[in-house]
């Protein structure tokens, strides 16, 4: 997977691990993904959650045949981070033909929940 000159290389995020039922992405807690007052910006665990979501569904579709796009996204930030690496783990909740659920949680080092989030995704077939 190629992340040059996307919005995953400006935010550090790396792939872990890819697998139908498990997606495991990291991102570095740093100048890059900080909001002003110098804690985790909201948008980027947000930005973590649908990518990791993004990428659990393209492994169920032909990318040949079909895009994925995130269409709607939900989270929760339960606890603020100043500095490190936060993980991502996204499970699917549904898998459907023209949709998918999955559910995501971002965690520290220490395993401390900092973000749980579901982010629906849509199966569009690819225009010939």
């Amino acid at each position: 997977m190629n992340l040059e000159n996307t919005l995953l290389n400006s935010l550090g995020i790396e792939v872990v691990s890819i697998d139908k039922e498990l997606v495991v992405l990291t991102m570095p807690v740093d100048s890059r993904t900080i909001q002003p007052a110098g804690f985790l910006h909201g948008g980027a665990s947000v930005a973590l959650a649908e990518t990791a979501a993004s990428i659990g569904a393209a492994a169920y579709v032909d990318l040949e045949e079909n895009h994925v796009f995130g269409i709607e996204i939900n989270a929760n930030h339960v606890k603020s981070k100043r500095d490190g690496i936060v993980t991502a783990m996204a499970t699917p909740l549904h898998v459907g033909k023209t949709t998918m659920v999955w559910e995501i949680n971002i965690t520290d080092e220490e395993d401390n929940l900092i973000c749980i989030s579901r982010c629906t995704i849509g199966i569009v077939p690819k225009r010939k």
